[in-house]
């Protein structure tokens, strides 16, 4: 996985921490770069690629929520959020924005190591099962290409995860899916702890996919879980 291929950018402005994490990464054999701010971070996004940004949410002048909101207009580069506090609404505002992921300090390398790696191979595999192309309602999913289309055929930007649930669901149309199956299929690592990541994950999903108000194609049940309402066919 980490071949040395991959370029990771740190957004953080604390030495110590940008540092201690970019010598550790660098050390597993990836590509890191690091900058102090916003500003740094455009310029370096304007001339280079990233392939996993490490984003710190307390950030000297434009904030790392406000980053993270700006990288999901245009881009689905898998997004790592950082908080000192951690606290659970800093973890849910982050998801909220875009963000693939979130880690609180103090924490150690390893596991910002390990979450870095399960970001990216989520990323990277297409998970080919018995199709690669799928539709629902005039929607159309390729899980090879990783891409989403609409009824009229405009590409939908999903982050890593958002595509990894509709992927689950998809596949599994019609299911009661509970969260820790969810869980499991998507980021991981199971457990109520990060039960609300999933429901975050699943209100962002319907925001892009639901074009009638009051009406949903992901439905909440009462037992603690959701399933797929529409039937899914091989494109």
């Amino acid at each position: 996985m980490t071949n040395g291929t991959q370029n990771i950018l740190i957004v953080e402005d604390d030495q110590q921490t940008r540092d201690l994490i970019a010598r550790y990464l660098r050390g597993q054999s990836f590509s890191v770069s690091t900058v102090t701010n916003g500003m740094e971070m455009d310029r370096y996004l304007s001339q280079n690629r990233a392939d996993l940004i490490v984003l710190d949410l307390m950030l000297p002048g434009e904030d790392g929520l406000s980053l993270c909101r700006r990288l999901r207009m245009d881009a689905a580069t898998p997004i790592i959020i950082l908080t000192a506090k951690g606290e659970d609404l800093d973890r849910i505002l982050g998801l909220e924005m875009g963000a693939d992921d979130y880690l609180a300090k103090p924490f150690n390398p390893r596991e910002l190591l390990a979450r870095i790696n399960a970001v990216l191979r989520r990323q990277s595999s297409g998970l080919p099962p018995t199709a690669s192309r799928l539709k629902f309602e005039g929607w159309a999913i390729d899980l090879r290409l990783r891409e989403l289309r609409d009824p009229e055929g405009a590409q939908v930007l999903l982050t890593s995860a958002e595509f990894d649930l509709l992927q689950a669901f998809c596949e599994r149309a019609g299911r009661v899916l509970t969260r820790d199956s969810l869980l499991n299929m998507t980021r991981g690592r199971p457990g109520a702890s990060f039960g609300r990541s999933i429901d975050v994950l699943v209100s962002r999903l319907r925001r892009k996919l639901d074009r009638t108000e009051g009406t949903s194609m992901i439905k909440t049940i009462r037992t603690g879980g959701y399933i797929f309402t529409p039937v899914v066919k091989e494109a």
